[in-house]
């Protein structure tokens, strides 16, 4: 029956808080640049009015084309169900861990590039090829940093780890964490198409990498394609808060629902301010050249492999 709630609660949190990332960085945008913008809650609209249009495919699509958008955004709610959003939450008992949720959101990400060039588009031959290119640079990075928090949990069970980095208490400002979690950041920022990597907003062709993927896509495919990255996006800044900001020790209530109900506010709470400081980080720069994104990487990896370092010259172990 817990394994039960915890399924449902991920499932509700996910798809409820996913789309709302989104419209928190463009309102921020926006107010930075003296605009109202968007309402907040604008994809949810936009992704309703998607789902209830009619989808139209080329004649050259085959099978890869209409089942992508279904394992993209099964994929990414896959690795989202597995990644607590609260540890008070008794976790579903599956022999997956990190590995196995790299593993299912590069098969998403794979599919979209196959889909990318299944239709003979040439933009999108260029935003498969792109995004490929961007992801094996900066996944290295993802791998050094769940590792290394790995290594001080002596587990690569995602609850274990963030059960293990919430007991360090004020621990956690250790040099180890802090270089883990700016290479984090980065990810997020490349995997999530946001600037300086990638714009969202862009539909030049010579700039766009995500979108020139989802041009040939329309109506309920569109739908689930856009409601796949914004999961995905959710799942990378789930991973980043309730590893290295962990605030669920703080929650000790006897009532379980009300300290899941805090636990799950403080989470929002997070997420929230992740992405407030996604858009600051958007407003500040501008996108990278495509030849400059290979040194962010670098900068990312060698941040995380800084981490690795730290973790066996001065130590990050809890206790």
């Amino acid at each position: 029956m817990s394994q039960f709630v915890y399924v449902v609660v991920q499932l509700s949190v996910i798809l409820l808080i996913a789309p709302l990332i989104s419209g928190i960085i463009k309102k921020v945008k926006a107010l930075s640049q003296k605009r109202k913008g968007p309402p907040v809650l604008q994809l949810y609209i936009d992704i309703y009015k998607l789902f209830r249009k009619d989808t139209v495919i080329s004649d050259t699509a085959s099978w890869i084309f209409r089942a992508t958008p279904y394992i993209n955004f099964t994929t990414a709610l896959l690795a989202g169900i597995l990644i607590p959003v609260s540890l008070k939450l008794t976790p579903i008992n599956f022999g997956g861990d990190i590995i196995f949720i790299i593993y299912i959101l590069a098969m998403g990400r794979f599919f979209m590039a196959l889909s990318g060039v299944d239709t003979g588009s040439t933009f999108g031959g260029m935003g498969s090829s792109r995004e490929m290119a961007i992801s094996s640079l900066i996944e290295p990075t993802l791998l050094v940093s769940v590792f290394t928090v790995g290594l001080i949990s002596k587990s690569t069970s995602v609850h274990d780890m963030m059960s293990t980095l919430s007991s360090i208490g004020l621990n956690i400002f250790q040099p180890v964490y802090i270089m883990c979690f700016l290479a984090m950041i980065i990810v997020i920022i490349a995997e999530s198409s946001r600037i300086p990597v990638d714009d969202p907003a862009t539909h030049l062709e010579l700039t766009m990498v995500h979108e020139a993927m989802l041009l040939e896509y329309s109506g309920k495919h569109l739908a689930l394609m856009e409601l796949g990255a914004a999961v995905k996006q959710l799942v990378l800044i789930t991973l980043l808060v309730n590893l290295f900001i962990p605030l669920d020790s703080l929650v000790a209530l006897d009532n379980a629902l009300l300290a899941i109900g805090i636990s799950i506010l403080l989470y929002i709470v997070k997420v929230a301010i992740v992405s407030i400081l996604i858009a600051l980080a958007e407003i500040n720069t501008v996108k990278l050249r495509l030849f400059s994104v290979p040194n962010l990487a670098a900068i990312s990896f060698i941040l995380s492999f800084l981490g690795f370092l730290q973790y066996f010259v001065v130590g990050g172990s809890h206790g």
